[in-house]
């Protein structure tokens, strides 16, 4: 409104206001017209011009002069600079910039899709322009929503039913937008609200078979031939097109494959007989799916319930264990028996009893309760005369078609006591005699155990004893020999040692094995190289000596190694103890003590022969 107060300026001289006009200020306006004025005096800023539009201008700068001396000339002056923002009002209705908004969507689209938005623009801003969208009329009110989106101030257009094509293409709905903070003074600026017209084109997809049901429940009797038809489940094509539908069943909802149905007309038949014994449901999934297209799929559970038929007898309910005493009176109970029948008909169970034929020692009375009591027929028993009794019952139903079975019941003849209570029955005192006590079973075994033990005990006895000592004692000359227990073949005898070797130095020096005897050790042939010719057999020896020392594969004891070689001429000549005893003439054995500790013994052999001989 034209004249309203904005803001009041104010300026300060520091002259005495008592002297003339030097203190008086009148104010002025150098800039801001003609949108605002000032009161010269006050220095009130007010608007200078009605209605005002913020949506035009927002922000203006307002220049103020405070000039002395009553604003004579002469004066001084002063100005200062006002910004003034005008403030929104909600002047402006919303508007939307189409009378006519087109939106597509698939049949196949689920509820809740989005379809698309419409927007109404409004100048106003914050509270101002918040706008509200709802629709008001249209063909499609009930099958559309919409929601304010407050963030954007759109509008969203919903799916609130699902779509079919071939019902309906075409949706044409009126929207409004309305502000939702309308100001009582600007009324008179017409309705704050605005309205468009939105066409939705529903677009045709190929969709899958639609069943006439969301499921199917068919009842069946147990007793159906096989190949029945127990009930047919419908599907069409919900295109135009109209395709024809094939049906199968899914084989992991009947892995026993009791049921099949005819892919052409949806009919469900037996493929196995029915028990409802073992099964009373059974739930199938059956598959419909487009000839044209097999890809698309529809399923629908199916329900198939077995009714029951009486085609199984009664039973005893459990394994009856029955005895009757040997001084049991006539007419006394020794036994209630009760049965069960896998049926279930639907007036309940309801079991006769009766027996299979007359018996001279027992009877069967019926409770009619589905129960029943075996009654003795005369006084006293014998275990040693009869031991037990064979009882038949015979059990029935009453459903059509009467169903019966017999059931034996065992009847042990025992001893009892005064009261009635079982105390031995003649099958126990037959089988102690025979039997054997735990305490005598436990004597055996143990009798047998000590037996074994004395047997493994005297075989390692034996066994020691036929082992002999390797060495027998340290004066033992065989201690350092390797014995084969063998008396050799004689000269003929080519196998025990090749005598070449001692011709030929230079032969090979593989050692072979005795093929006449078995060796008690085996060692791995160690290769030397042979000495020459004109080597003393000193030197020979010492070599061969040395070798073996520094050896690692050599054992650990003494023993006599053949090097396959005579050597030179020995001072000594030959060694034989053969050749000793032919010869006349004494021979010296004391250089042997000069070879070494390893012919001492040697020595001590021979030298004390010597002295034998001469002390004779």
């Amino acid at each position: 409104v034209s004249g309203t107060s904005v803001v009041q300026v104010t300026a300060t001289d520091a002259d005495d206001p008592s002297y003339g006009n030097s203190a008086r200020i009148i104010y002025s306006i150098l800039q801001g017209q003609p949108y605002f004025s000032v009161e010269p005096e006050t220095g009130i800023i007010r608007t200078a011009l009605p209605n005002m539009n913020r949506e035009n201008r927002e922000q203006y700068q307002v220049v103020i002069q405070a000039k002395d001396m009553g604003g004579q000339m002469g004066g001084l002056s002063g100005t200062t600079t006002v910004n003034i923002t005008l403030t929104d009002v909600n002047d402006n209705p919303p508007r939307f910039p189409q009378s006519t908004i087109h939106l597509r969507i698939p049949e196949s689209s689920p509820v809740g899709t989005a379809i698309g938005s419409v927007k109404a623009t409004d100048a106003d801003t914050g509270k101002n322009a918040e706008v509200e969208y709802k629709i008001i009329d249209g063909d499609g009110t009930d099958m559309f929503d919409i929601v304010t989106q407050k963030d954007t101030q759109e509008g969203i257009i919903t799916v609130r039913k699902p779509l079919d094509y071939e019902t309906r293409r075409l949706y044409t709905l009126k929207v409004e937008a309305e502000n939702t903070h309308v100001d009582p003074r600007f009324y008179y600026l017409g309705p704050f609200k605005d309205t468009t017209i939105v066409k939705i084109s529903v677009e045709d997809v190929d969709e899958p078979p639609i069943f006439s049901r969301s499921s199917y429940l068919f009842e069946v009797h147990e007793d159906i031939e096989l190949g029945t038809i127990i009930g047919t489940v419908m599907a069409r094509d919900p295109d135009s097109a109209s395709s024809p539908i094939r049906f199968s069943l899914d084989r992991h909802t009947d892995l026993d494959r009791i049921f099949n149905i005819h892919s052409g007309n949806g009919s469900i038949y037996t493929s196995k007989p029915l028990d409802r014994e073992v099964s009373q449901w059974h739930n199938l999934s059956v598959i419909a799916a487009e000839i044209s297209n097999p890809k698309d799929t529809t399923r629908v559970p199916v329900y198939i319930r077995i009714l029951d038929v009486n085609d199984n007898a009664p039973q005893f309910a459990v394994f009856y264990d029955t005895f009757v005493c040997e001084n049991a009176r006539a007419g006394q109970l020794i036994q209630t028996i009760s049965a069960v029948d896998k049926d279930d008909p639907l007036g309940g169970q309801k079991f006769f009893f009766s027996l299979a034929a007359v018996n001279p020692n027992f009877t069967v009375q019926d409770n009619e309760d589905n129960t029943a009591r075996i009654l003795t027929r005369r006084n006293g028993f014998s275990r040693h005369e009869i031991s037990t009794y064979l009882l038949p019952v015979v059990i029935s139903d009453n459903d059509y078609p009467i169903q019966s079975s017999t059931g034996t019941l065992t009847i042990r003849v025992c001893a009892c006591d005064s009261r009635g209570n079982m105390q031995s029955c003649n099958a126990e005192a037959l089988l102690l005699p025979a039997g054997l006590s735990t305490g005598a079973l436990v004597a055996i075994l143990l009798c047998i155990i000590i037996l074994l033990v004395i047997v493994v005990l005297f075989a390692a006895l034996k066994r020691q004893r036929k082992k002999e000592p390797l060495i027998l004692s340290k004066e033992d000359i065989r201690d350092n020999i390797v014995s084969y227990n063998d008396e050799g073949g004689g000269e003929e005898d080519t196998q025990a040692f090749d005598i070449g070797t001692l011709r030929n130095p230079a032969a090979i020096e593989d050692k072979k094995l005795r093929r006449d005897i078995i060796p008690e050790t085996l060692f791995v042939p160690r290769r030397t190289p042979s000495a020459p010719d004109n080597t003393d057999v000193r030197d020979f020896i010492n070599q061969r000596l040395k070798e073996h020392d520094t050896d690692p594969s050599a054992p650990p004891y003494d023993s006599l190694a053949t090097y396959a070689y005579e050597g030179n001429d020995s001072i000594a000549e030959s060694l034989s103890s053969l050749e000793s005893g032919t010869t006349e003439g004494d021979q010296n054995y004391d250089y042997l003590r000069e070879w070494g500790p390893r012919f001492n013994k040697l020595a001590e052999m021979y030298g004390g022969g010597e002295s034998d001989k001469d002390t004779s």
